[in-house]
């Protein structure tokens, strides 16, 4: 896959925004052996590119591989993050996914759920581009921040 190492502009002011920035932290954090300490931040979030071409050779019914679901919660733990360090509100992630590729990915600040995301076809899970992939991230972020600010005292329970 090596469009995304040939960005655009667009995939290049992306990954400059917070929520990259965060997932790529993520990834790096758990690069306990340093082997991806010479990579760009760009070439770490590749596998959360996937091209129109890409997602047609997938077939439309699979079971997500260990690595796709890792990916997912990857992408839901940087929005948890990233939420937490503009509320102060601490937020768990928690995903429920069947072996179909079927679930739910909540993620909690107190006794409030701050995302709520109904995830199916998880085996096709990735987006076009690097600009993609942060609008949908910074989305979750923005919902869940407006959440936290509407419903604080529920948040902050605990």
């Amino acid at each position: 896959m090596t469009e995304i190492l040939d960005s655009t502009a667009e995939d290049a002011a992306a990954l400059a925004t917070p929520y990259l920035i965060q997932l790529a932290k993520q990834f790096r954090a758990q690069d306990t052996h340093g082997v991806w300490d010479g990579k760009s931040d760009a070439t770490l979030l590749e596998p959360f590119i996937l091209t129109a071409e890409a997602r047609r050779a997938l077939p439309i019914m699979g079971d997500p591989d260990p690595e796709t679901l890792w990916r997912v919660e990857q992408f839901f733990s940087a929005v948890g993050l990233c939420i937490e360090r503009r509320t102060k509100a601490m937020v768990t992630p928690m995903m429920k996914m069947s072996h179909e590729g079927f679930g739910r990915q909540v993620l909690i600040a107190g006794r409030l759920v701050v995302v709520n995301k109904q995830l199916r076809d998880v085996h096709r899970f990735g987006f076009p581009s690097l600009a993609k992939l942060a609008e949908a991230g910074t989305k979750h972020v923005e919902d869940g921040v407006a959440m936290i600010e509407k419903f604080r005292e529920v948040a902050d329970w605990g």
